[in-house]
């Protein structure tokens, strides 16, 4: 056995023999790619987002589309600086030895994020299908959009992680 390492049972339980620092640095790389998609995503999103404020057409929004607008911004706001956040926090906190905690909280940062670029999509979804057709099927697909992103972001994953972690018994 190589010296820093124990044969404990919750290592054997994980299906990997590394160290904490070890396990620490593969979740933060993980982290870090799952962040690179989301943070692509809402970047994307939040500049178009900023753009349609200068737009001859924004104007003519009806008061409610306008607070909806004003909504999602703020949401895509908030969506961006959680993605963000775990890369600010890696930077303050690097070299302090505490990247376990670090990445722990940077993992409650992307999970915020998520929900927050749920709600932004969800958002601008409804302004856009809103100004586009004044339909009154809008909501309703709207909120099967939202049904999907749920399903496809949190409870299929859910369902793995609860079917293939309580199947080990662990």
């Amino acid at each position: 056995m190589e010296p820093g390492r124990s044969a404990s049972p919750a290592q054997d339980e994980r299906g990997r023999d590394e160290t904490p620092e070890e396990r620490a640095d593969r979740r933060w790389v993980e982290l870090l790619q799952e962040v690179r998609v989301a943070q692509t995503g809402v970047q994307i999103m939040f500049g178009f987002l900023l753009t349609v404020v200068f737009t001859p057409r924004f104007t003519s929004l009806s008061a409610a589309d306008e607070t909806i607008y004003l909504v999602t911004v703020v949401l895509g706001a908030s969506a961006t600086g959680a993605l963000i956040g775990p890369v600010a926090l890696h930077r303050v906190v690097s070299g302090r030895r505490i990247k376990p905690h670090a990445v722990d909280i940077a993992a409650r940062l992307v999970v915020t994020g998520l929900v927050l670029l749920l709600a932004t999509l969800t958002s601008a979804l409804l302004l856009i299908l809103r100004v586009a057709t004044h339909d009154h099927w809008v909501p309703w697909i709207v909120a099967g959009v939202f049904a999907w992103y749920l399903l496809c972001w949190f409870v299929l994953p859910l369902w793995v992680r609860y079917r293939h972690t309580s199947e080990n018994g662990s």
